[in-house]
């Protein structure tokens, strides 16, 4: 009976850790109301899953010590003092995530929201020491439980949860409606015809570009790195594309534009839905196991204005392919293409197309340019067969996505005159590098396979991306201005993490992007003052951009212009200028 008796002090310790856990998941999604009406479909995902994995850690460690002692343990069915040091190692273990989440999501945080949980953090905290200290007091002093010693052992208990809870305080609703539509000058067209080309990445890393560039492997990325300039991009986490690249559109971190996941969770039949999920306990496992159901962020949830808004309300026209968070598209002055449109089999006759490109006449560009990839070439296709015919192979998906929205862009601007604003996405390299990252740096060559698209390694998807920075900057004029833009670096995957994908059976990853790397920008064009420069922010990007179109830079933007990247006698003749908001 003794061992029924460890296990029943193993589930009530288990219970209370994941009662922990559900107050981390409050703590980072300030929205949810205090109501176990709409909270019980929470709680019965996290206790359900982390009770159980907790007890059973639990009595894992209890059954150690068992074999590991010269003394037996004979616990009572609730004993206080196997409890007091079961419930301290648990509260220990919840102050910790506590912390390193308001660490690694800080950005990710409203001031009041990570305040709040730094408060609930140092509660935690205090409470685990309290428990440590009845442990040890109890362990030092008597075997036997007391009443004394039960009431406080409940009372620091209590506490440990209703302090951090009190501290997160009630919910605090989220603002809702994406930002205001205005597809009307508010000035006159400028007349200065320079033009910004953006090439922006996933997963790129600027430490391999300049190792490769030096052996001349690389020789386009090299002639950016020798003429113009470079600098590191501090990144976010969670380091998802949403958050990233709205960051870059914005000008703003998470907090002020509204984006903090790439995805939102939903669990209940009437959805509690969460926004963020917390860093260091696995939580991804919940999404992966199907008890939380993930849906993609869309443009509704951006609240403030993208980039090419603002420019599109100054009589700027633009050119937007693939860039994240802009599906379904809404009017600008230029066009639009979302980074959904290459999930349609065929767009000429998928209903859902108007919300995937803008305007009309850019559904039929894409379409042939998607055909035209897929070594189709430009048909007729009706309605009955168009299902499937454009798709490509699952597992080469990201780099024949970056080859159709490349062709898009390529004919979107022969179709439109006067574009001053050109961006395209690509996201092939962030699957290359988590697929195909080696330990080290530079990266010999690793077979991609043929069932990963006609790449046969990491190295040459960045030979292929090379040879289209090349192709961009012989088109540049003498004030153009060219921008690669790396929204985040990748890493190798440490051994644990890969033993422990193996076990689970998931894909043998070798890259990450967890730890945030940094992503990096590199510029080059004729007013490019050349050379290495001062880390930046992701935030940085939009301003700089702004800034070199010669339109005002917003004060409430968290970004700043760097113009120390422009030779003096550009900055000379263009001092920036602001103006107090571009939001309504």
């Amino acid at each position: 009976m003794r061992y029924f008796r460890m296990l029943t002090n193993a589930v009530l310790a288990g219970l209370l850790a994941a009662v922990y856990l559900v107050i981390l998941f409050l703590q980072l999604n300030p929205h949810l109301p205090l109501d176990l009406r709409v909270l019980w479909p929470l709680l019965v995902v996290v206790v359900g899953f982390y009770g159980i994995h907790a007890a059973a850690f639990f009595y894992t460690m209890i059954m150690l010590r068992q074999v590991l002692s010269s003394e037996l343990l004979s616990p009572g069915w609730l004993s206080l003092r196997l409890l007091s040091w079961l419930s301290a190692s648990a509260a220990s273990g919840a102050a910790l995530l506590m912390w390193l989440n308001l660490r690694g999501l800080r950005t990710a945080l409203a001031e009041e929201a990570a305040r709040r949980l730094g408060v609930g953090a140092l509660a935690m905290g205090l409470c685990a020491l309290a428990l440590l200290a009845i442990a040890v007091v109890h362990y030092s002093f008597g075997r036997r439980g007391s009443v004394v010693g039960a009431s406080l052992f409940g009372l620091a208990v209590v506490a440990s949860i209703t302090l951090p809870v009190v501290a997160r305080g009630e919910a605090v609703p989220r603002h809702l409606g994406s930002y205001p539509l205005d597809v009307g000058s508010w000035s006159e067209p400028s007349r200065d015809q320079s033009r910004v080309l953006m090439l922006l990445l996933d997963g790129a890393s600027l430490d391999y570009l300049s190792l490769a560039t030096a052996e001349g492997r690389l020789p386009n990325f090299g002639r950016i790195l020798d003429s113009g300039a470079a600098m590191h991009l501090a990144t976010l986490r969670p380091t998802q594309p949403g958050p990233v690249w709205a960051s870059v559109a914005t000008g703003q971190y998470p907090p002020r534009h509204g984006v903090i996941s790439t995805s939102t969770y939903e669990v209940g039949p009437d959805p509690t839905r969460l926004e963020l999920l917390p860093d260091h306990c696995f939580a991804q496992a919940l999404v992966y196991l199907g008890l939380l159901d993930e849906s993609p962020a869309s443009s509704a949830e951006l609240r403030s204005r993208p980039l090419w808004s603002v420019l599109s309300g100054q009589g700027i026209p633009v050119g937007i392919v693939g860039w994240a968070l802009t599906h379904p598209v809404q009017p600008i002055r230029g066009f639009l293409v979302s980074d959904r449109f290459h999930l349609m089999a065929d767009p000429r006759f998928d209903p859902r197309a108007a919300e995937a490109a803008y305007p009309e006449e850019v559904v039929s560009i894409g379409a042939n340019a998607m055909r035209e990839v897929s070594g189709r070439g430009v048909m007729n296709t009706t309605a009955a067969d168009a299902e499937g015919a454009l798709a490509p192979p699952a597992e080469a998906a990201p780099i024949w996505q970056d080859r159709v929205y490349r062709r898009i862009a390529n004919d979107l601007q022969a179709h439109f005159e006067g574009i001053r604003l050109l961006a395209v996405r690509y996201r092939g390299l962030d699957l290359a590098g988590h697929n195909f990252l080696p330990a080290q740096i530079p990266l010999p060559l690793i077979g991609l396979g043929s069932d990963r698209g006609d790449a046969a390694s990491l190295e040459a998807y960045y030979r292929q991306v090379d040879d289209e920075v090349g192709a961009s900057l012989d088109l540049l004029g003498p004030d153009d201005l060219f921008l690669v833009v790396s929204g985040f670096g990748m890493e190798p995957v440490s051994t644990t993490k890969r033993i422990l994908a193996r076990i689970v059976g998931d894909p043998d990853a070798t890259g990450t992007h967890e730890n945030a790397p940094d992503g990096f920008l590199l510029a080059y064009g004729g007013q490019v003052e050349p050379g290495r420069h001062t880390r930046g922010s992701l935030v940085d990007v939009a301003p700089t951009v702004l800034y070199y179109l010669g339109v005002p830079v917003a004060r409430d933007i968290d970004g700043v212009a760097r113009a120390d990247i422009f030779t003096a006698a550009f900055t000379e003749t263009r001092p920036i200028t602001f103006v107090a908001s571009y939001e309504r």
